[in-house]
């Protein structure tokens, strides 16, 4: 059971298809979140899943002897939600959803593209957690901080152009 916890169950993907499944699933249940919900829910719901997840990587990580394992994915889950619950962070129903100006949709897919980036590259401290931070809170860690940087850097984007919009 813990294996497929950490995993999501996606170890018959292709190595490479597996961390963008991962995100992409945790993405979509994040928006029904946020659409059902509240950004405070997601928010709590990342931190409970990170919680969970370092211990069972710590679990996983004593078992098998290998740190920051490939297979587990259950990281970028809660690194997409903590993105989600910085931006797009507004509540919309489902009729709102696709309107441009309320910005959900965009902050939502840059999100989803600057976790990406973040995560993969690994830049300052993001990287540093990476390499130094000790077990389950070095492979959940980043994704952690990822999430929270994509989230920042996706809100002040929007604001940026809502702001030029209005020069």
């Amino acid at each position: 059971m813990n294996h497929f916890f950490i995993t999501l169950g996606l170890t018959s993907l292709p190595k490479n298809m597996q961390a963008i499944m991962a995100t992409t699933l945790f993405l979509i249940f994040g928006i029904i979140i946020l659409i059902y919900f509240s950004e405070t829910t997601l928010f709590l719901s990342a931190l409970l899943i990170s919680v969970i997840a370092m211990r069972a990587i710590n679990a996983h990580e004593q078992t098998s002897g290998i740190h920051n394992d490939d297979i587990i994915m259950i990281d970028k889950s809660a690194g997409i939600w903590f993105a989600l619950s910085v931006a797009p962070a507004i509540n919309v129903s489902i009729d709102e959803i696709g309107q441009f100006s309320n910005g959900f949709l965009i902050q939502s897919m840059l999100s989803f593209a600057l976790f990406i980036y973040f995560e993969k590259s690994k830049l300052s401290i993001i990287g540093k957690i990476y390499r130094e931070a000790k077990s389950g809170l070095s492979t959940i860690g980043d994704d952690i901080l990822a999430g929270f940087t994509a989230g920042i850097v996706s809100s002040l984007l929007w604001q940026t152009y809502l702001q030029l919009q209005n020069l």
